[in-house]
């Protein structure tokens, strides 16, 4: 039987990102970016930013400043916007920055440098500005393939595990991506094709792909929500998505916990992910300083690091935070995703995403 389509939480941090960075509309939870009131602190942030009422208010009783939460759009979009207003900062702190587009953040300086309280508590391998200390891990995901268990199992066929898998001619017609010229979770499933296969690989891979039937879509949404049969109506059992993807699918399932499933409606191909981070930053020129560097301290607190795997759906960077049980119990722990260092991705994004285009669309 067909599960009706439904979104989670994430859903708007995986809709098609414009990596081809314009212009965007700054929209706020309240009041202006330039309020002038130096009890406020204003969070410039992604349209995917989501925190629970009562962990902003922690922050208010411990520190007397409220939060005002501007949302830039996707955080390409994002970005676009903090560096064309660098002399004139829209807000204090930016939130949402991954590792696919900090460089450029970092190229333009976007950033004042500020170690934030309670770094020690974060693994090295996240601190990818250590020596500056211009950004401030917040959280991790990991892009992977997400697969239906009722196709497989109705099927009596295996689900894939490995990138490799993906081109057996056993899963041709099966599997939906992402445009990475405009998705987000596209451009990262493209990396981890990259750093999987190497420059001398990768692109015969997806010629693999594209003889087996693989379908690109703009963006998550119509991906997930609409060609993915794990999620909708769709007939491809096969979707790029992220491993938190299958706790969501149960928490937001509109059924009492005590009736939860035994395993998730969607699985996770483990061979097949790419692990994203995200950062916070004191914008330079911020308005209020000193409140920005007591917000970036509070965001790797306990409370607002406990808060995020089921606010957010994404993994708390800080080591001693613990999980809820629907994120341990239906989600899928990556422990070896494929990696890029953020120069590396802004040094050949564009040109790989236009052999991509080349080689898959085209």
């Amino acid at each position: 039987m067909k599960r009706s389509t439904r979104r989670h939480v994430r859903v708007t941090a995986l809709v098609s990102v414009a990596l081809v960075l314009g212009s965007g509309t700054l929209t706020a939870c309240g009041g202006s970016g330039d309020s002038g009131d130096d009890t406020e602190v204003v969070l410039v942030t992604h349209e995917s930013f989501q925190v629970s009422d009562d962990v902003l208010a922690r922050f208010t009783d411990e520190t007397g400043y409220t939060v005002q939460v501007l949302r830039a759009g996707d955080a390409g979009v994002m970005v676009n916007q903090a560096v064309l207003s660098k002399d004139s900062p829209q807000g204090d702190v930016l939130f949402g920055v991954d590792n696919t587009l900090l460089s450029r953040a970092l190229d333009e300086d976007v950033f004042e440098p500020y170690r934030a309280s309670g770094l020690d508590r974060v693994p090295e391998a996240l601190q990818v500005d250590a020596e500056q200390q211009r950004v401030t891990p917040v959280d991790t995901g990991d892009i992977c393939v997400n697969y239906d268990r009722e196709y497989f199992a109705e099927h009596d066929l295996d689900p894939p595990r490995t990138f490799d898998d993906l081109a057996d001619p056993a899963y041709r017609d099966l599997l939906v991506v992402q445009d990475p010229a405009t998705s987000s979770p596209g451009l990262g499933f493209l990396l981890a094709t990259v750093a999987h296969y190497g420059e001398d690989g990768w692109q015969d891979y997806w010629s693999r792909l594209r003889e087996n039937g693989v379908e690109v879509t703009e963006g998550w949404e119509v991906a997930y929500n609409e060609r993915f049969s794990g999620a909708g109506d769709g007939d491809r059992p096969l979707v790029v998505s992220y491993a938190s993807s299958p706790p969501a699918e149960v928490v937001y399932a509109d059924r009492p916990e005590d009736e939860w499933p035994e395993r998730a409606p969607t699985g996770v191909s483990t061979g097949t992910c790419f692990r994203q981070i995200e950062f916070a930053g004191l914008l330079a020129g911020a308005g209020n300083p000193e409140g920005g560097r007591a917000l970036l301290d509070f965001l790797l607190t306990e409370d607002f690091q406990a808060d995020l795997p089921l606010s957010m759906f994404v993994n708390p960077v800080r080591e001693d935070t613990p999980l809820p049980e629907a994120f341990t119990r239906y989600g899928e722990r990556i422990e070896d995703p494929e990696t890029m260092a953020p120069a590396e991705v802004a040094e050949h994004r564009e040109q790989w995403i236009d052999a991509w285009t080349s080689v898959v669309v085209r």
